[in-house]
């Protein structure tokens, strides 16, 4: 039985889910990457259970260090895109970002932005803050 065999529920769907994914930090990366900022990590993951991921970690010409979080929609329906970036989420994706930032020597400035597909492509610069 191959990887995608009839023995593993849910795996035709979650490689669907992946492909997805990848097709939009693909797209979303040459967006950002078209306007000037350069990558400085893809899916950062903090160790251990229970931390977060950051789709994206990017650097403005000026130094700002962005930590994208990229979300694609193929409709509206049920608020789209950027109504999935709830509360936990935002909490996650900070306590990463401070994880990465621990890496650095010095403080950078820094935002939380939002890439949303659906299916035009948005750039939301500052989506959220870390309080």
């Amino acid at each position: 039985m191959g990887f995608l065999g009839k023995n593993k529920p849910g795996t035709v769907a979650a490689a669907n889910t992946r492909t997805q994914g990848q097709w939009a930090e693909d797209r979303a990366l040459a967006h950002l990457q078209s306007a000037g900022l350069r990558l400085l990590a893809r899916n950062y993951r903090t160790p251990g259970r229970g931390g977060g991921e950051i789709d994206l970690v990017m650097r403005e010409p000026d130094g700002t260090v962005v930590f994208v979080e990229v979300r694609s929609r193929s409709s509206q329906a049920w608020g789209g895109a950027g109504a999935s970036i709830g509360a936990t989420k935002q909490r996650r994706i900070v306590f990463a970002a401070q994880h990465f930032l621990l890496r650095l020597g010095a403080q950078p400035p820094c935002r939380f932005d939002a890439v949303l597909l659906e299916p035009d492509i948005s750039w939301i610069r500052g989506a959220f803050d870390a309080q």
